[in-house]
């Protein structure tokens, strides 16, 4: 995670904490007008003497308003954008804590370990979580053990399956020694 997705992260909690505080106050308010511990008749001239009377407080309900309405827009924006945007991922529980492992993060390791193999070239990988583990559909039998085996070393997680697809061979052509 980057600087500024921290920052951002921090920002949030302190609005969240901000907002928070003036629902509260203004739950409690009107709590307690409903309830007849405010009368209502106090309440309703209070504030028609403090909105209409002067501009000190009218301008800090104006203010308080819009602060309002801007951490409501930043919460909706923060929700409908991380709402789709997270990335998949596979999350374990170890004794020492939790793990987060993306998908992609394991195709590449998928990939790295097939790339290894003499002749293998134009590589892709698709990633499934299932219950028994990971299945990674995507050249022989050495390379998915060795997947197979990478994956597993790194993340931790039990392979299910590899599938291998051979889309194309390719020949290298051999040279005979010649000695003159």
């Amino acid at each position: 995670m980057g600087r500024d997705d921290e920052l951002a992260r921090v920002l949030d909690k302190l609005l969240l904490f901000i907002y928070s505080l003036i629902i509260l106050a203004a739950s409690i308010a009107f709590l307690a007008a409903s309830a007849g511990v405010i009368a209502e008749d106090s309440a309703l001239d209070f504030v028609r003497e403090e909105l209409y009377g002067g501009w000190g407080v009218r301008t800090a309900v104006i203010i308080v308003s819009a602060v309002i309405l801007l951490i409501s827009l930043r919460f909706l924006y923060v929700a409908l954008r991380r709402g789709g945007g997270a990335a998949p991922s596979i999350d374990q529980r170890t004794e020492f804590g939790d793990i987060r492992i993306s998908l992609e993060t394991v195709e590449n390791l998928a990939l790295k370990a097939a790339s290894r193999h003499r002749g293998v070239q134009d590589l892709r990988a698709r990633i499934r979580v299932t219950d028994a583990g990971i299945d990674i559909p995507a050249l022989s039998e050495e390379i998915q053990r060795s997947v197979r085996d990478h994956v597993e070393e790194i993340t931790g997680i039990p392979v299910a399956n590899v599938a291998v697809y051979i889309a194309n061979i390719v020949r290298t052509q051999t040279f005979k020694n010649r000695v003159e």
